[in-house]
């Protein structure tokens, strides 16, 4: 593997490729003496007016709809139609190129191959770079699928989820960042910022509390607005400060008793209001449920309109500006926050290519690769069993179908990577079955052990039968069970027990054999009955096209495993909010109404936890977890030292961080706060990923993010930090403060 600098120079020099499109390649631009508007020393405000002075009626209602082209079957769809997620037709007379949308977060999608050939790199799952907790990580991740989606002919990615995880079980968290606002929210804002690095477009969503995925449809989610600000909306706030996406997307669920995308509270008053958001929001794919009321309340595209029950805001939008319904100021403002995303994320002066562009998969590969080896989270490790030794003369490795690849998540993330697909379940029914199958990228951890233990025997066990995998076991100098958990956008998994067997299999090899590590290929946290007997852990995610790679090189200790628990590990599941999925008694009572998400009875989630999601509620709750948020062990050793603390307007913190151990590895020491009065759970405030040789010493400094440390007074409208004594730690988790001391606040209000 090539040096992380040889492999960022080698990214760079794609993205600049691709930035720089030749003209050959690309749609004419148009003249700034012709277009105005075409003059990019203006500011994109200001070309966005003049561009929408010129518009006609038809032009403007053109841009507010856009078409989701495997399903575009009406004769006035554009004929360019690439398979994808969606099409906003190019107006050539004003320069204005199309918008051609591509799922999205994890790399160019292609879920059920529609698109017959076309491949792209994976990256792990979402929670595996959060785990990573390095927002320039994020930032290259992101500039590295963006260049892909360019050179693919987009120039719209649908990314940027950041919906927190509330429920250890939501089918779609492994798209997600994680339980806390500040990192999810930084990640999030640094992936979106790479994607747009390449002129093209990063959505932001699902806005908000997309929570879970049985009821996505129909569910209302019930929160304060305190907590709500608190919470989810701090994460979304921090992104889009951070990302600048060119557009928001709303989500299907209810919040408050209004409809995402027609919720005047969400998109006027704080999307656009309170934070002063120029972009435009889209609506998910079938989320629209209303013409005047939606473009009303906010909604400025309806989005790949077939998978609506009407084409809302085609003939009757027309209709509703001609009959005085709607304002044609309104209407102005939709178009005008359309033009301002594309040409603040540079898509105006890039249009997308002709022709599908080379593509250095090689390069791309080691990207997702160093996501995976920097998320993989060493959970335990008893007795040093790991990093294995490369002299080791027998190795069993045994399920997961670790022979041939690693599982990934199902749903719009889907990636179809390079190297194809070495295992594919289709779905035998389910609201998932139409455009999901159980998908494994080729990238064999078995292929890849063999490769670093070149003299050591190593077998492969499926796992289907405990005693024979047990038996197998036995002698060994290291037993590897390959543990996985399935889970996929529009379905909630009933439980966060490991499916099938695999409780009982690794129970029986770890009887067998006392030297078992397992490796975790899940959706996120999973239920461990055995925990007690198995000394080494990994929590490998879904880790994307090098994923076993990345994980034999874990295993040997190529890499020192630094990547941190995004998420807390329950220890069981009552300790949870909600133990069960709201909605799935409704799925499990009558298995046909299971089959269409929208069949479900709208119910309420009234989440009772309020802003202390995760870590924050297993504080006030008094529960002790599996394993913490923040969770995570190196094969070294680091120590914090000499805390300072600095108090007063804002609050800072600086230490001494050493390893102490005869490896070179990173750490991530993490900032938290809480008032002195206990009157609140802790809170994430600050944090850094810091690599250092064996033996060396930095002084790391934290500053907190303000309105982590404050509450939201809603007769105020304004974030406020309480005057008086603040209990600070510097953490190696959420559970172990190292360092603690008190500082002195005064009082302090910030903007919504």
């Amino acid at each position: 593997m090539q040096s992380s600098l040889a492999s960022a120079a080698r990214l760079w020099a794609t993205i600049a490729m691709f930035a720089a499109v030749p003209a050959h390649a690309q749609q004419s631009p148009v003249s700034p003496a012709a277009h105005p508007w075409a003059d990019a020393t203006l500011s994109p405000a200001a070309r966005a007016e003049m561009l929408l002075a010129a518009m006609t009626l038809e032009e403007k209602l053109a841009l507010v709809y856009t078409w989701f082209p495997p399903m575009a079957k009406d004769p006035a769809a554009p004929t360019d139609l690439i398979p994808s997620a969606g099409h906003q037709p190019a107006i050539p007379r004003l320069g204005i190129p199309a918008l051609r949308e591509t799922d999205a977060s994890l790399g160019v999608a292609n879920q059920v191959e529609q698109r017959k050939g076309d491949v792209a790199t994976a990256l792990p799952s979402g929670l595996a770079l959060a785990a990573s907790f390095d927002p320039q990580l994020a930032f290259q991740s992101g500039a590295m699928i963006g260049s892909e989606a360019r050179a693919k002919r987009f120039n719209v990615m649908l990314a940027g989820g950041v919906n927190l995880t509330r429920d250890p079980w939501g089918g779609r968290n492994f798209e997600y960042l994680g339980e806390d606002p500040l990192l999810a929210g930084t990640i999030a804002g640094e992936s979106i910022r790479g994607i747009q690095s390449n002129r093209i477009v990063s959505t932001i969503k699902h806005f908000a509390l997309n929570a879970q995925e049985t009821g996505r449809f129909v569910m209302d989610a019930r929160i304060d607005e305190a907590a709500f600000r608190e919470s989810d909306l701090l994460a979304f706030r921090i992104a889009i400060e951070r990302g600048q996406p060119g557009s928001v997307m709303c989500a299907y669920n209810r919040v408050n008793g209004d409809y995402a995308c027609e919720n005047d509270w969400l998109l006027n008053r704080v999307l656009k209001g309170d934070w002063g958001y120029r972009g435009w929001v889209m609506s998910d794919w079938g989320a629209v449920h209303s013409t005047v009321k939606a473009a009303r309340t906010g909604l400025d595209q309806q989005s790949g309109g077939e998978l609506d029950t009407h084409p809302f805001f085609r003939a009757d939008l027309r209709k509703a500006i001609e009959r005085g319904e709607l304002p044609k100021a309104r209407l102005d403002d939709m178009v005008r926050r359309i033009l301002f995303g594309s040409f603040s994320t540079g898509v105006m002066d890039a249009p997308v290519v002709d022709a599908p562009q080379s593509i250095d998969y090689a390069g791309n590969a080691e990207v997702a690769q160093r996501a995976a080896e920097a998320g993989i989270v060493l959970l335990k490790n008893e007795r040093g069993i790991l990093p294995l030794a490369k002299t080791a003369k027998r190795i069993v490795l045994i399920g997961g179908h670790a022979d041939v690849g690693v599982l990934s998540g199902g749903g719009s993330s889907q990636v179809r990577s390079v190297g194809g697909a070495p295992v594919e379940i289709p779905l035998t029914g389910g609201p998932a079955a139409s455009f999901v199958r159980r998908t494994w990228h080729a990238s064999s951890p078995l292929n890849a052990i063999r490769a670093l233990a070149p003299r050591a025997q190593v077998q492969f066990i499926d796992g289907s039968d405990p005693a024979a995998a047990a038996a197998a076991a036995r002698g060994a100098d290291l037993a590897i069970v390959v543990a996985t958990q399935w889970t996929t956008e529009a379905e909630d998994p009933e439980s966060i027990a490991l499916e099938g067997n695999q409780d009982a299999l690794i129970a029986a090899v770890a009887t067998a054999n006392s030297k078992t590590a397992v490796v975790l290929t899940t959706a996120g946290p999973v239920l461990m009955p055995w925990i007690d007997r198995v000394p080494a852990v990994l929590a490998a995610w879904y880790p994307g096209q090098r994923g076993g790679e990345a994980i034999a090189r874990v295993l040997f200790g190529e890499v020192n495993p630094s990547g941190r628990l995004p998420i807390t590990f329950p220890a069981a599941t009552a300790q949870a909010p909600r133990p069960q999925v709201p909605g799935m008694e409704q799925v499990l009572a009558d298995p046909k109404r299971g089959e269409d998400a929208r069949a479900i009875k709208p119910f309420e989630v009234q989440y009772r936890e309020g802003s202390d999601v995760g870590y924050r509620w297993y504080a006030r709750q008094g529960h002790t977890p599996l394993f913490a948020f923040g969770h995570g062990l190196s094969y070294t050793r680091f120590d914090y030292t000499k805390l300072r603390i600095e108090g007063g307007d804002s609050l800072k913190v600086s230490f001494e961080i050493t390893n102490r151990g005869k490896r070179a590895g990173a750490d991530v020491p993490q900032l938290y706060v809480a008032p002195r009065d206990g009157a609140r759970p802790l809170r994430l405030a600050g944090f850094e990923r810091v690599t250092l040789a064996p033996g060396e010493t930095r002084r790391v400094t934290l500053t907190a993010e303000p309105r982590v440390i404050a509450d939201y007074d809603v007769a105020g409208a304004s974030y406020r930090i309480a005057p008086g004594i603040w209990r600070v730690s510097v953490s190696r988790d959420a559970a172990q403060p190292v360092l603690t001391g008190t500082t002195e606040l005064r009082e302090r209000r910030l903007a919504p």
